[in-house]
């Protein structure tokens, strides 16, 4: 008996819808595989599953290049259309395709936060982890450097710390000597006020103003003798008492 048609409509059984697509889903990337080598034709292939998990083929891994290509021609093609659909399309295109890098960078966030892992395979699981580690050894290089900058600005602060103290530490030593030097040469001072008082006092004592009568001799003539007393006016009392005796 030959093949019978399948009918195409949504298969019910989800074991069967299963098996389906993973038939299905293999035979059309190897006839994709097959038509770009043999035809040397650039082929981009994209399967979402149900649950939302991506396949994907591209040839040579241009998927990038090969999208450009499609919009790149998608947009002349609407070019040709009219100038209004031009502007529309533009619009469309582009926020079709912020649409598409903000849904991508979401996605690639999640991973990286160990979200929607079920999705990625075990090569999409391996180059995670390669970028994970990569980023991790930057971080940790980064922290070192920060670390040792730290502990420089820490040595640096307690090192002139260190010089404060020793300034701070001389300057009452260097008050104490300079109180020690002025205390001393003010009793110096005081010595040598009062040495020199009582040498003053010792070596010239208050004279004493006495006045003795001259005598007059007949004729108007006054004795030698009798005038000498004059001349010792201002000696000492005890000098005086010896010559006169």
């Amino acid at each position: 008996m030959g093949r019978g048609k399948v009918q195409l409509k949504r298969i019910e059984n989800k074991i069967n819808r299963q098996v389906t697509f993973s038939k299905r889903r293999s035979g059309l990337l190897k006839k994709a595989h097959e038509i770009s080598v043999l035809c040397d034709a650039e082929v981009a292939l994209i399967i979402f599953s149900t649950k939302g998990k991506l396949y994907e083929y591209a040839t040579d891994t241009c998927m990038d290049k090969i999208l450009e290509r499609y919009e790149r021609y998608s947009y002349a093609e609407k070019v040709l259309v009219s100038a209004e659909s031009e502007t529309q399309g533009n619009w469309c295109h582009e926020y079709t395709k912020l649409k598409a890098k903000v849904e991508t960078i979401q996605k690639c966030q999640k991973h990286l936060m160990g979200e929607d892992l079920e999705t990625l395979n075990l090569k999409e699981l391996q180059q995670l982890e390669q970028q994970l580690e990569s980023s991790l050894k930057h971080i940790r290089s980064r922290k070192s450097q920060l670390m040792m900058e730290s502990i420089s600005e820490l040595q640096r602060k307690e090192k002139s710390l260190q010089e404060e103290n020793k300034i701070l530490q001389k300057e009452p030593a260097e008050k104490q000597k300079a109180q020690r030097q002025q205390a001393q040469w003010d009793q110096n001072q005081q010595q040598t006020s009062s040495s020199s008082s009582s040498f003053m006092m010792r070596e010239a004592p208050p004279a004493t103003n006495i006045s003795y009568p001259v005598p007059v001799a007949a004729g108007g003539r006054v004795e030698r003798a009798a005038a000498q007393p004059q001349a010792l006016i201002g000696l000492p009392a005890w000098m005086l008492s010896h010559i006169s005796s």
